[in-house]
């Protein structure tokens, strides 16, 4: 039996997951909030796969925060739904690392893998004592919740290391879907630029941090705090561009929108 998805806004819909002895919901990736009377109808209770490692990273692109704040670790979580968003008992919970090589879409897989894992234990659970489903209490003195804002309001400051700054632009790497946070912009005259793709290059900037360098054999260098960072990818009118055709060397770009 098929129900449309948005049927879970309407608490009406309880009364049809009683008459159908529904034993499990089981939510995965759905952005409909289920309505608290639903969450209760399931004989068994509700559970939300979480793309996330809670209570840390409780709400919505995760993946994105994670590796703009620079973590080497992430999980994927199994909860118990209540009508707080992400903020029920825990039941199953997974964690691997991340690499510097991890885009939000890579980090995404890895959550989709570790995820089965759990989902094929909490079902096997469920099946042979439904009672043994763990319900691990969240600290919630420890939930940061996310929404849709982006850090920065979307612009870029090379006035940060170059770590963190390749991090932004990684954080907001989604190819070859749209990203949630666009990418984070600077100005260069009248035009808006983002940054689509950088990189690290480990090698000590010389000059003011946002000086365009010299075009190496991937992009073109520009001085973060501590170190060259190597654009290799704009997007300028919702169309990727090769940085070398834009940006010259000895211009300085300022935080923000700003330039010179």
């Amino acid at each position: 039996m098929i129900w449309p998805a948005r049927a879970v806004k309407d608490p009406e819909f309880a009364r049809t997951v009683r008459s159908a002895e529904v034993d499990i919901i089981l939510n995965v990736h759905s952005l409909y909030v289920i309505s608290a009377p639903i969450l209760q109808a399931a004989r068994i209770g509700a559970f939300n796969l979480h793309p996330g490692p809670l209570p840390q990273y409780a709400g919505l692109n995760t993946v994105s925060w994670a590796i703009y704040r620079g973590e080497t670790t992430y999980g994927v979580t199994i909860h118990w739904m209540v009508p707080e968003v992400d903020a029920g008992e825990i039941a199953y919970q997974a964690t691997f690392s991340i690499e510097e090589t991890d885009t939000p879409v890579l980090l995404t897989h890895k959550c989709v893998r570790a995820g089965l894992t759990l989902i094929s234990e909490l079902l096997n659970t469920a099946a042979a004592s439904p009672n043994a489903i763990p319900r691990l209490q969240q600290d919630l003195a420890k939930r940061r919740y996310s929404g849709k804002q982006v850090p920065e309001e979307g612009r870029l400051s090379w006035n940060r290391p170059a770590r963190e700054v390749v991090n932004f632009v990684r954080a907001c790497e989604y190819w070859p879907y749209r990203s949630p946070w666009g990418h984070p912009k600077f100005s260069l005259g009248d035009r808006e630029i983002g940054i689509a793709k950088a990189a690290r290059t480990y090698r000590q900037r010389d000059g003011t941090p946002g000086t365009i360098g010299p075009a190496d054999e991937s992009g073109v260098l520009v001085a973060a705090k501590d170190e060259w960072v190597s654009v290799r990818r704009l997007l300028i009118d919702d169309r990727f561009v090769n940085p070398q055709t834009v940006l010259k060397p000895g211009i300085l770009l300022y935080p923000g929108f700003r330039t010179q």
